[in-house]
This record gives C-alpha cells, sequence and structure tokens, in this order.
C-alpha cells in the first residue's frame, strides 16, 4: 500500500502515518487490509480510519487521486460488487438500501431483517425443492416411450409443489403492508380556509413548517413534513384551504388538495363549526376534527372513533389526535413489521412463481413437459427474485440509490 508504506498484516488494524507521494507526512491512521475473497466485496480491500478534519480528507482524496488506475467510487459500487460476486443476494441488497434510508425504528428492524437474508434463505430454499421436484417429473419424462410415467416419480413431486405452493401463499397472504412501511403513512389535512391546518401542521411538527396567518388562502401549495410517530414514518400534508374562489393560483391550489387527499391514506377533514361537513367523496378514511374550541366556552376536548376537538393554538386535545393516528398506524401496518416482503417486485415475483406453480399441478395431466416447464418458469422467477438471471435492467435503478462509499 503506497501510502501507509507497507501491507499491514491481513485482518488487523495498524497503525501508521499515511504519506503522499512526496513523502510528506498525511495524517496518523488506522489501516485495515482485507484480502481477497475474505472480504465484504469479495476482492482485495483496504480501509483508511483518518481524522475527519477537511483538510486531512482532501489530502488523502488528493494523494489516492495521484495513484495509477485509481478512481472515486460510484454510488453503491462497493454494494454492487459484493452482490456480483456472490457475498450477498439482491434481496440482501435491497435490505441495505432500505437500512441506509431507515427514517424510524420501524423501518430499521424490518431493513435489518431483510439485510440478514430472511426472505433470501427462504426463497433459495424453495428454488431449490423446485428444482429437485422438477428432476423427478423430467425423469418420469424418460419413462414415456415404456408406457405409463410411473407413479412413485409424480406422485412425491405433486406432493412437493403442494406444499410449497401452501408455504408462498401464506407469505403472500400474510397480513400488514411491509411494503408500505418503507414509504410510511399519508396524512392530509384538510378542510376549508382559515381554520387552522396549518397550525395543526406545525403542533403535530413541534415546529414552524407552515405559515400561520389569519389571512384566508394563506398556504397554496402543499406543504409535506415527515415525522416518527411511535417508531412509524407519517408524512403529514398540510393543503390549500377549500373554497370557490376566481384567484387563477388559489384554484389550483385548492385542486392540488382535493386530488392529494384522495391519494392520502388518511384525511383529518378540520373544521372550527359543529356543522361542518367533510368535502371528501373518495374511500380514503376520514376523520372530522373540530378546531378553535378554546373560542367555545362550552366544548372541552373530545377523542372518539373518527371525531375529535381540539384546539390546535393552545394544544388542547393535540395528544389524544397523534396517539389516535399511532393507533391507525398499527392497524394499518398490521403485522407488516414481521413480513418478509418489503418492495413490490418481491411480492410480484412471489407471485409469478405461485401460479407457475399452480399451472404445474393443473397441467400435469396434459403431459408431464408442460408440468416440468412451468416449475422451470417458477424456479426463473425465484432467480430473479434472488438476482441470478434477468435483473441487469434493475440493477442500476436499486444501486444508484445508495450512497457514495456504499
Amino acid at each position: 500500500m503506497r501510502l501507509a508504506g507497507k501491507t499491514p498484516e491481513p485482518r488487523k488494524a495498524t497503525r501508521v502515518l499515511l504519506l503522499d507521494a512526496a513523502a510528506r507526512p498525511i495524517d496518523d491512521a488506522i489501516v485495515l487490509w482485507f484480502p481477497a475473497p475474505a472480504s465484504a466485496t469479495g476482492e482485495d480491500v483496504a480501509e483508511l480510519h483518518v481524522h475527519g478534519g477537511r483538510a486531512v480528507i482532501a489530502s488523502v482524496f488528493a494523494a489516492l487521486s495521484a495513484l495509477e488506475n485509481l478512481r472515486p467510487a460510484e454510488p453503491g459500487e462497493f454494494t454492487r460488487r459484493a452482490f456480483e460476486n456472490g457475498k450477498l443476494g439482491l434481496t440482501e441488497a435491497e435490505g441495505l438500501d432500505d437500512l441506509i434510508h431507515a427514517d424510524t425504528d420501524r423501518q430499521r428492524r424490518q431493513a435489518l431483517r431483510q439485510l440478514k437474508g430472511l426472505l433470501g434463505d427462504r426463497a433459495r430454499d424453495w428454488r431449490a425443492q423446485i428444482i429437485e421436484a422438477s428432476a423427478l417429473i423430467e425423469a418420469g419424462i424418460d419413462f414415456s416411450d415404456e408406457g405409463d410415467v410411473p407413479e412413485e416419480l409424480i406422485a412425491p413431486a405433486l406432493a412437493r409443489i403442494e406444499a410449497l405452493l401452501a408455504e408462498i401463499g401464506e407469505v403472500l397472504a400474510a397480513q400488514g403492508r411491509s411494503e408500505r412501511l418503507r414509504d410510511g403513512l399519508v396524512v392530509a389535512i384538510a378542510g376549508p380556509t382559515n381554520v387552522g391546518k396549518s397550525t395543526l401542521m406545525n403542533q403535530l411538527a413541534r415546529r414552524e413548517v407552515a405559515i400561520v396567518s389569519p389571512h384566508a388562502g394563506t398556504t397554496r401549495d402543499i406543504i409535506e413534513v415527515q415525522l416518527d410517530l411511535d417508531g412509524y414514518p407519517v408524512t403529514v400534508i398540510d393543503t390549500a384551504g377549500i373554497r370557490e374562489t376566481d384567484d387563477p393560483v388559489e384554484q389550483e391550489g385548492v385542486r392540488r388538495a382535493r386530488a392529494r387527499a384522495a391519494d392520502a391514506d388518511l384525511v383529518l377533514w378540520l373544521s372550527d363549526s359543529v356543522d361542518s361537513v367533510a368535502e371528501h367523496h373518495g374511500a380514503t378514511p376520514v376523520w372530522t376534527v373540530r378546531n378553535k374550541i378554546d373560542l367555545a366556552a362550552s366544548s372541552r376536548p373530545l377523542a372518539e372513533q373518527g371525531r375529535f376537538q381540539i384546539s390546535a393554538s393552545r394544544g388542547d386535545g393535540v395528544p389524544e389526535l397523534i396517539a389516535a393516528l399511532v393507533g391507525f398506524a398499527q392497524e394499518y401496518f398490521g403485522q407488516g413489521e414481521g413480513g418478509l416482503i418489503s418492495r413490490t417486485r418481491q411480492r410480484k415475483l412471489l407471485q409469478e412463481t405461485s401460479a407457475s406453480l399452480k399451472r404445474s399441478i393443473e397441467v400435469v395431466g396434459q403431459g408431464e413437459e408442460l408440468a416440468a416447464e412451468e416449475l422451470r418458469a417458477a424456479a426463473h422467477s425465484l432467480g430473479r427474485l434472488l438476482g441470478r438471471v434477468d435483473v441487469e435492467d434493475i440493477l442500476d435503478v436499486i444501486f444508484r440509490e445508495f450512497c457514495v462509499g456504499k
């Protein structure tokens, strides 16, 4: 190693004085050397643990850039090399990506399970069993010119396929929306103008994220804030006040507010009147929240199923509303935190696998060759899930989301 002056003992932290090309000291550092294949990427890897000052980092980069055949890593390049060298599967790489971008503790735990390879291990076992069942059926085909295919070959293959179908079906049918845990729950605050939507937004965020004004129509665009509610990722959206207006800018804000509310997972319809009716006609659940109870002497905080009374300015009733949101998130995600599937891609490929297995059972009576072909399709789908076949089109999409150095 040029900068260290020598190659340290493998996998042993060694203190060295790093030198540049002119033998000038750069930093008193720790160097680790991992020769291939016993490294994270399966290649020769050197780690430099240096002090974090900008001048030190700049000097190390300058010294490294002066070396031949050396360049900065692309985003996700180390993880991609680990994947290509068989150090981790595609589901584990996706888990690492999710772990890097996890904002809440529940997201972190789900990503860590993927990184540990829980889905990948199951998929590899399923694929091995499919290949074994396929071998039994294809062995039976060799007897086709001698009469009936021996039942002792077909029967155990079908039994194995049916067991696999049930096992994969349980994973697909598991309660919860673990895929959505990656993106989080979307809650839209909607309602007429000047009822305190922005004030409630600031209360939920515990900081000033939206402009609060006594003038109607202050919020004209969508304002979003990311919250961590008991480990659940929640995006709260402050929308423009819904009313009839001649202002073309405000009209666009109202249109966007209605569209965003329709796409949300939950709508909080905020008003300052007991008689206000939620103007929302989609399938999204709607909670009615009456604000400004501090201005009504006879009103007090209320929290019951789908109906709340609060004072966004003073905070009355807001803790109860937040507790209800946590409960909604728990019900919405269900047992998703414990699910094996974390991405739509994974669910789609498991569904394809299940469909192929089902068809192999249905067509076996029409010909063992048809059943064997369906089993090959099922194994191919699991191979795509693991990243071993036909995945070049998605690799760039996955790894470009990684940070540099991963």
